[in-house]
């Protein structure tokens, strides 16, 4: 590792990854519907619950994560577009 992440605690770290596997507002309707990047974004924010002793955050976030991988959930219409 470099003296960079050396420095960084575990839960900043997590943080870090969460941050970097977010979909952006920019990239929302081009992956709404990406089950890997759906999972991943999830996963990560329940790394980060779980290191912030959030178990029921945690538990919730790893489920949508499941659900994505395991495609039990689908993305709901975007608000935006109206009824």
């Amino acid at each position: 590792m470099s003296s960079t992440t050396d420095d960084l605690t575990t839960l900043e770290l997590a943080q870090a990854l969460a941050e970097r596997l977010r979909i952006a507002p920019n990239d929302w309707h081009r992956l709404k519907s990406n089950r890997p990047a759906r999972a991943r974004e999830q996963a990560a924010a329940a790394l980060v619950f779980s290191l912030k002793d959030c178990p029921d955050e945690a538990l919730a976030r790893f489920s949508q994560a499941v659900g994505w991988l395991d495609k039990s959930i689908s993305a709901p219409p975007c608000p935006s577009h109206g009824d």
